[in-house]
């Protein structure tokens, strides 16, 4: 048994990797094509949807195909399956969600992208923000080695990095900047969020933020970066805690709203 789940993980981790390769491929492909659609008048937030739905139903059809195939295979291995049943539904829906959610992940870089170039209203939380750090550091500085150090941690240059101490399930404080969008969004400059992540923004990124346009909104009480947001944009936000988890409490979240507003306005 342990031998199939070592097999099983390099399989898992082989179709990731597969994943992002291809989505990354697809993306750079693509790039005349979306220049030309915009030159002509297609609007971006359109494209950005477009390109995310084609990338899920893709990883859908992969899915149905691979799910069926390890179906019949599972037969054949009924005899080295020791405890559990060779059709074991949570295992084909923990395998397909994972590689959907890559799909996504994979798919963000480019989408996040459009919006910041094209004016696409904007919020990533928690990975939306380390999401829009490695995009903005690879397309706006240059460093086109910028990376996450969770999902490459050999890289050199890692603009997000672990924290010195983890915020998964924490609830803490955070100061916003005077004037800043999300300070406008919350009516006050002290709020209280949630937060689910293990990584932020490294030391070296957030020096590089000095001049803008990407600009520092939030910080902890320790003055550690927990949002930012862009300048001359009509919504750019992105935040380390996630300020949805609001939503299960039966609160409106102002960044939500503030969201909403602006993706509204631009229509």
């Amino acid at each position: 048994t342990s031998l199939l789940v070592a097999f099983a993980s390099i399989a898992m981790i082989l179709a990731l990797a597969g994943v992002f390769a291809t989505q990354t491929y697809n993306m750079r492909r693509r790039r005349r094509e979306f220049a030309i659609r915009m030159a002509l008048g297609d609007d971006a937030g359109n494209l950005a949807r477009a390109v995310l739905g084609r990338s899920v139903a893709v990883a859908l059809v992969g899915l149905v195909i691979g799910n069926g195939g390890a179906f019949l295979l599972a037969e054949l291995l009924r005899s080295q399956v020791f405890g559990i049943s060779p059709h074991y539904l949570w295992s084909y829906v923990a395998a397909s969600g994972i590689v959907l959610v890559a799909t996504i992940v994979a798919t963000l870089a480019p989408a996040i992208r459009v919006a910041r170039e094209r004016h696409v209203p904007f919020l990533g939380t928690c990975g939306g923000f380390q999401h829009a750090v490695i995009e903005y550091a690879r397309h706006v500085l240059g460093w086109a080695d910028a990376d996450h150090a969770e999902t490459s941690p050999g890289a050199e240059r890692q603009v997000i990095v672990p924290l010195l101490c983890s915020l998964v399930e924490v609830t803490d404080a955070v100061q916003l900047v005077p004037g800043s969008r999300l300070a406008s969004a919350y009516g006050t400059n002290s709020i209280i969020e949630g937060y689910h992540c293990s990584y932020g923004l490294s030391q070296e990124f957030r020096q590089a933020l000095d001049g803008g346009p990407l600009r520092i909104n939030a910080v902890d009480d320790a003055d550690d970066v927990r949002g930012i947001e862009l300048d001359d944009h009509p919504f750019f936000v992105a935040t380390l805690f996630q300020p949805e988890r609001a939503a299960l409490q039966g609160r409106l979240p102002p960044a939500v709203h503030a969201f909403a507003q602006a993706a509204v306005g631009s229509c």
